[in-house]
């Protein structure tokens, strides 16, 4: 809630004259107190919250806080009315110019979101799925989703109670962030000396404790929000004579932005002398992830003492009430983070089980993908094989068109010339004889005659034994028709 209140706060007033407006106390020697030489301060850089629409909470912020009705309204108006919505009432109030500019930041940040969205969307696969901007636009819940043009008195409202929970979760979340590091930090310790030998894992240990010790051995740490600790900071931070010290001129010279709170980021910075007797960036055992979450432990426990209407900030009034108290006084001793390890026995033990879960679920994920993995070469071969089968029944069909059989070349014949027989060497059935060339052109009832002639030897038949064989080309007898019977 300080960081929402703070950015509304440090919105309205964005510089202060420290030295009129805040005085040192005419009980303080003003001969020993040395304010810093840059009497007016500049503007304060803005703190990220770590909400996702931290741009957009303070975008929409400066813009109100130029509206002089606005700004007005909330100087007046207290944190339990905020967290009420009393303040989003006002919004109708403001001019159209800001109106007009928050309308449009509104669009853009709706725009901003169904690009998120869209994104998330095909990153898990759903690119050929229609996305139903609408219903998911429901997770946010900070905006006013059903109207996404204009800027409306329920969007300032949303905006406010959702800052408001995020920002009261936010500090569980980091813990439990801060919890699973320190887990995981341990169990890869485990697991890198389950590597090594005997002599490796002795040297191992030792070493680990030497780190442990040398971390250990640092000066005393101040109790957070001590008056032994204000009072460092006052002497080393601000120059000035720790015998001087005075809670209200403290006060003043650390709300770096005037508006008369400390937030949580102004706490924060009171704590970086305390840690830097701890944590040095250069010392292998000093781990900054640690040095943080300290830091994170100092503030909370400052807010717990100190915040007495527990809205997350820390005024000038409770500031001084706290300064009376024996705690603030006499205070027990810091017990550090080496003193208070971030997690239990039960709690590692239920992390090791985790991990080993999800050890046991990228295995079998690894298996599947694995398994997709042959399926597709399988398939990709089966395709090469008929790629090759096609291409090898193209080459085969472009092969016969190449060589097809060329038609017979046209022959041209004089007179009554027949062409000679291609198969007049070719074997006869049983049965039948050879028809010598001459009786082709005899008339039909000669070539009968000369069927009826049996004993007449055919060419290329062996004699009988006595007889001669015949010239090869006997000489050409006349028949004398008239004398056939």
């Amino acid at each position: 809630m300080s960081c929402l209140k703070g950015l509304f706060t440090s919105c309205v007033v964005m510089a202060s004259v420290l030295s009129c407006v805040k005085a040192v106390p005419i009980s303080i020697d003003k001969t020993k107190v040395k304010l810093p030489e840059a009497a007016v301060k500049e503007s304060p850089q803005s703190v990220d919250t770590g909400l996702h629409y931290d741009r957009y909470l303070r975008e929409v912020i400066d813009f109100l806080e130029k509206d002089q009705h606005f700004r007005e309204k909330l100087h007046n108006t207290d944190m339990e009315d905020i967290k009420q919505g009393k303040l989003a009432n006002e919004l109708d109030f403001v001019s159209h110019h800001v109106r007009t500019k928050l309308d449009e930041l509104k669009r853009q940040e709706v725009s901003r979101l169904r690009t998120l969205i869209k994104a998330k969307h095909g990153v898990e696969g759903g690119n050929d799925i229609a996305v139903d901007h609408q219903a998911l636009l429901k997770q946010f819940e900070y905006l006013n989703h059903m109207n996404p043009h204009t800027f409306q008195v329920e969007d300032l409202d949303r905006l406010i109670k959702s800052a408001t929970k995020d920002l009261e979760n936010f500090d569980k979340e980091r813990h439990e962030e801060f919890k699973r590091y320190e887990m995981m930090k341990e169990h890869e310790r485990q697991e890198h000396l389950k590597t090594l030998d005997e002599e490796g894992k002795r040297k191992e240990e030792e070493h680990y404790e030497e780190m442990k010790k040398k971390h250990a051995d640092h000066p005393k740490v101040n109790h957070p929000g001590s008056k032994d600790q204000l009072k460092e900071v006052w002497e080393d931070a601000d120059g000035l004579d720790p015998e001087d010290f005075d809670p209200k001129t403290f006060f003043s010279l650390h709300d770096s932005n005037g508006d008369g709170f400390f937030d949580e980021q102004e706490l924060e910075a009171l704590f970086t002398k305390e840690l830097e007797k701890i944590y040095d960036p250069t010392n292998e055992e000093d781990d900054m992830l640690e040095m943080e979450e300290e830091r994170l432990r100092m503030r909370e426990h400052v807010m717990n003492e100190v915040d007495s209407n527990k809205d997350r900030l820390v005024s000038l009034d409770e500031f001084l009430v706290a300064t009376k108290k024996q705690e603030f006084l006499e205070p027990d001793s810091w017990e550090t983070l080496e003193q208070n390890q971030a997690y239990t026995e039960e709690e590692m033990r239920e992390f090791e089980e985790q991990l080993t879960r999800q050890e046991q679920d990228l295995s079998q994920k690894a298996a599947d993908l694995h398994k997709q993995r042959e399926e597709l070469e399988r398939q990709q071969k089966q395709l090469n094989a008929q790629k090759i089968e096609l291409q090898q029944a193209v080459e085969h069909m472009e092969r016969l068109k190449t060589h097809q059989v060329q038609p017979p070349p046209e022959m041209h014949l004089e007179g009554n010339a027949v062409p000679e027989s291609t198969g007049h060497n070719q074997p006869l059935p049983p049965g039948h004889q050879d028809i010598p060339p001459e009786q082709h052109n005899l008339p039909a009832n000669q070539q009968d005659l000369g069927q009826g002639h049996q004993h007449i030897p055919q060419d290329n038949q062996p004699m009988p034994p006595g007889h001669n064989n015949q010239p090869q080309d006997p000489p050409q007898v006349p028949l004398n028709y008239n004398n056939v019977p």
